[in-house]
């Protein structure tokens, strides 16, 4: 079942282009907090709080009022030095939370009160009256003043107790406090007023009046809190404002989205089509506003495609040159072949001669064959990891091979360094150049080496006529030979710098006055690394 929904989900999920889907995930994360303000509650809430608060000054001013006017409160003048006192200023925060408080039942009638309400509270509550009345006209909170018994004195319920509400009680041991109600009263009027969870709720905050450290009296006040629906509209603007500025933010980080990796990996994506069809291997520059990553990956497919192009120009002009190579005898071959079948009265020796061309023809395409297969190889060959070779060996082997037809000088010294090279890729590379030497012309050959910091630079100089300019330049590419009349076929240098490269080392030919001067580089033991292939 589930292998059929992943199947199902691969047929038909759309194709997306990369810009389609980071806006979308922009979108998503600026319409979050609004999903959240909506389906949390987190606005409400806040409307919810921003109406305790406004409960918690109102409360606060009249019980100072009361407190100040109340008879036989102390009249003590105030000294602004109580000011500096640490812990002077203690602001009352507001702590009612819609999802966590729990909700009271409406508040109940007042009950008879088992005695007299308390003169002092009566006549402070007359006092206050114009005070309490000025402020319930603006705020729209109900206010009463309760006696230190619970017996209301002023305002809803006056003559009744509310000594048994939650809290009341509070506030008579000296704590304000802060609950929700149900609002028996309240009907909707708006069809989604439903969303709202504190349409319904009312506020009921209660704060003591405390005189001569007694709690003398109770300023109790209760509201409606801004509804959520009026608190958007009262602040559409702001809302409005965000919004857009939200919008405009989010354009602004598409495009800087789109410039910094959508549209470079476009470019990308039509120079590798360009690249895929033959167009070349140059990669435009990364645009100067593209990121870092990309940036690094223009680099790294900049390598890439020239690799790629040189790799298909190099197989290009190999295809070339083995074709050009395998022409030259395969003629011959098929040329002697068709005299011998249209001449049955041929003469034994030209026979004799024709058969030796085509022998020694065939011979010349099997060591093409052969030389091709070492220069594949090569070219195929990795990094050997922890080699560490002593250069003597191979290179003595490769010396006593031709010591009887030249005379080599080696300068090397017997503690020499130990380098990353197979030893038998030092000796057919030595070999090489020593046969080489020898086919030019060259009597003595000098092999000298030098130290550098992470490689041993080993020098073979012989006195041969040297090589003209212009094959210098070629005397690395395949089949370029100065001596095709004597059969050579032009790959062994091109196979020995293959079989060095592979392991970091390389060969060069160095310009001289006289003679041929041919330099290798070779790297010091445990200083290769696996992935450090050296471009042919």
């Amino acid at each position: 079942m589930i292998a059929r929904a992943r199947a199902f989900v691969r047929a038909h999920w759309p194709a997306l282009r990369l810009r389609t889907i980071l806006l979308s995930v922009l979108m998503f994360a600026a319409i979050l907090p609004g999903l959240s303000a909506i389906f949390l509650r987190v606005y409400e809430n806040t409307l919810v709080r921003q109406t305790e608060a406004e409960l918690i000054a109102q409360t606060a001013v009249l019980s100072a009022v009361a407190e100040a006017d109340w008879p036989g409160a102390p009249q003590v003048p105030f000294d602004p030095a109580r000011r500096r006192v640490p812990g002077y200023y203690r602001p009352e925060p507001a702590t009612i939370d819609l999802g966590s408080d729990p909700v009271l039942p409406a508040r109940p009638a007042t009950v008879m009160p088992s005695r007299p309400p308390d003169p002092a509270a009566v006549a402070v509550a007359a006092r206050l009256g114009p005070v309490i009345e000025e402020t319930s006209r603006t705020t729209l909170a109900s206010i009463i003043v309760l006696d230190r018994n619970g017996t209301v004195v002023r305002g809803f319920g006056e003559g009744g107790n509310w000594r048994d509400l939650e809290e009341v009680r509070a506030a008579l041991s000296g704590q304000p406090h802060t609950v929700l109600r149900r609002n028996d009263s309240y009907h909707p009027r708006y069809s989604m007023e439903w969303l709202s969870r504190a349409s319904a709720l009312r506020i009921h905050h209660a704060r003591p009046v405390v005189v001569n450290s007694r709690v003398e009296g109770v300023i109790l006040t209760s509201r409606s809190p801004r509804a959520l629906f009026r608190g958007i509209y009262q602040d559409r603007i702001k809302i409005a404002l965000g919004i857009v500025g939200t919008l405009g933010l989010i354009g602004f980080l598409a495009v800087l989205v789109s410039r910094g990796i959508a549209r470079p990996i476009e470019a990308l994506s039509r120079a590798a089509r360009d690249v895929a069809t033959g167009g070349g291997g140059e990669v435009p520059p990364a645009p100067a506003t593209a990121a870092v990553e990309i940036r690094d990956l223009y680099e790294d497919f900049g390598r890439m495609a020239r690799a790629v192009d040189r790799r298909s120009r190099y197989l290009r002009d190999f295809a070339a040159a083995v074709s050009h190579e395998f022409k030259t005898p395969l003629a011959g071959i098929q040329g002697a072949v068709e005299l011998l079948q249209d001449h049955d009265d041929m003469e034994p020796d030209q026979r004799r001669r024709f058969l030796a061309n085509i022998a020694a023809d065939g011979r010349r395409l099997a060591s093409l064959v052969t030389r091709l297969l070492d220069l594949a190889r090569a070219d195929m060959a990795r990094p050997e990891a922890g080699l560490s070779v002593d250069v003597g060996p191979p290179m003595m082997r490769a010396v006593d091979a031709r010591a009887d037809r030249l005379t080599i000088l080696n300068r090397l010294d017997a503690h020499e360094p130990r380098v990353a090279v197979p030893a038998s890729t030092l000796e057919m590379v030595l070999s090489t150049l020593l046969e080489n030497s020898l086919q030019a012309g060259a009597t003595t050959v000098t092999i000298e080496a030098r130290p550098t910091a992470d490689a041993w630079v080993l020098t073979v100089t012989d006195d041969g006529p040297g090589l003209a300019p212009a094959d210098a330049r070629r005397i690395f590419e395949p089949f370029f030979t100065t001596r095709r009349g004597e059969g050579g076929a032009g790959l062994g240098l091109s196979i020995a710098r293959a079989l060095l490269a592979a392991n970091g080392a390389t060969l060069d030919l160095v310009p001289s006055d006289a003679g041929a001067v041919f330099e290798l580089v070779l790297p010091l033991a445990a200083r290769i690394q696996p992935d450090q292939v050296m471009p042919r």
